[in-house]
């Protein structure tokens, strides 16, 4: 695995690093010139020195203790020949550098932030009489962040893991990093049920139903069979343009459901793939919402042997009697973190 870490100055990079280090990944850098300078980053202390894309340790890292490289394509080429091993670029903030990384399926981007109060209080902390005012601290930062080149607020936002580091705690941040488990394989590469709950989720943007976005996905065999999503029948008026009185009123949960003129997702997947297709001992029904009461039924019915959903519903509890007294196995999927506050 490969990964690289992106965020603003004095948010904690550094001890990121420094715990993946613990974890058995290596640093790895391009080489310095002599007339770059050192810009402190720490959560309580490590400074790193600042490249266009890429970062190497100073102040106290020996060089036995990272892999330096000459140019960014030579680090590419060698952690691609290398990709079982584990390596992490302290600090990233090129655009182009992150694109060609985003192309290997090894990759994993954290960013990492905090608080500006915070974060000028740990580099005066790190560097004492020799900080930057708060003036040019705070200009030095908004000059990163929004840097018309290479803004590091949008490479930021393309992070697969967000950090926000509140923490003055070195022992609260590395707690908080173990919960992420980084070295989950899932993580650079999906497994099925995230592959799957990933596509009833875009499934879910096309709902035009007015009460909540559902999207679901039938596979057998880890094949698609068919996607749904919630909303008016085909040639009705769309449910967010006033075709279904009841979803556009205020009836909560469960309440008034005769009246509702919306399929849901489960039927409108199940009416597209037919039973012919999806019933078999390996056909799955993968569903970002639990099914309720009435897809369920239509479920059992329609041969499916496996439910697997993400959020919870309000008729949680009924769905779980009807699927499981016809032996149709219910689980709830929980993805990894994709982010800690600490």
């Amino acid at each position: 695995m490969f990964i690289a870490v992106s965020g603003t100055l004095s948010s904690g990079k550094s001890e990121v690093v420094r715990y993946l280090t613990f974890q058995g990944f290596l640093p790895v850098s391009i080489k310095a010139s002599p007339s770059e300078s050192c810009i402190s980053d720490a959560a309580n202390g490590h400074s790193s020195k600042h490249l266009t894309g890429n970062a190497s340790y100073c102040n106290g890292t020996a060089s036995s203790e990272r892999k330096e490289f000459e140019t960014f394509d030579s680090l590419l080429e060698h952690v691609t020949t290398n990709w079982r091993s584990n390596f992490v670029l302290s600090h990233i903030d090129d655009s182009e550098s992150l694109r060609a990384l985003q192309k290997r399926p090894f990759f994993l981007h954290l960013s990492i932030d905090a608080p500006l109060n915070l974060r000028y209080q740990r580099h005066l902390l790190k560097n004492g009489d020799k900080g930057l005012s708060r003036s040019d601290f705070i200009s030095q930062s908004d000059d990163l962040l929004f840097n018309a080149a290479n803004p590091l607020i949008e490479i930021n936002n393309q992070a697969h893991i967000k950090i926000v580091n509140t923490s003055s705690s070195l022992k609260d941040l590395y707690v908080k990093l173990s919960e992420l488990d980084l070295l989950n394989q899932e993580r650079p590469r999906p497994t099925w049920d995230s592959y799957f709950m990933r596509l009833a989720d875009l499934a879910a943007l096309r709902s035009n139903c007015m009460k909540r976005r559902v999207g679901c996905v039938i596979v057998k065999d880890n094949r698609v069979v068919a996607t749904g999503y919630n909303g008016t029948p085909r040639n009705l008026t769309n449910c967010n343009e006033g075709g279904c009185p009841r979803c556009n009123n205020g009836h909560g949960s469960g309440a008034a459901l005769s009246t509702c003129l919306c399929l849901h997702a489960e039927e409108n997947a199940l009416l597209e793939a037919g039973r012919d297709r999806i019933a078999g001992e390996n056909s799955i029904l993968y569903c970002n919402t639990c099914p309720c009461l009435t897809c369920s039924i239509k479920i059992v019915q329609s041969g499916i042997k496996q439910v697997v959903y993400a959020q919870s519903y309000s008729m949680d509890e009924h769905t779980h009697k009807v699927l499981g007294e016809a032996r149709v196995v219910l689980r709830q999927f929980t993805p990894p973190k994709d982010g800690i506050f600490v």
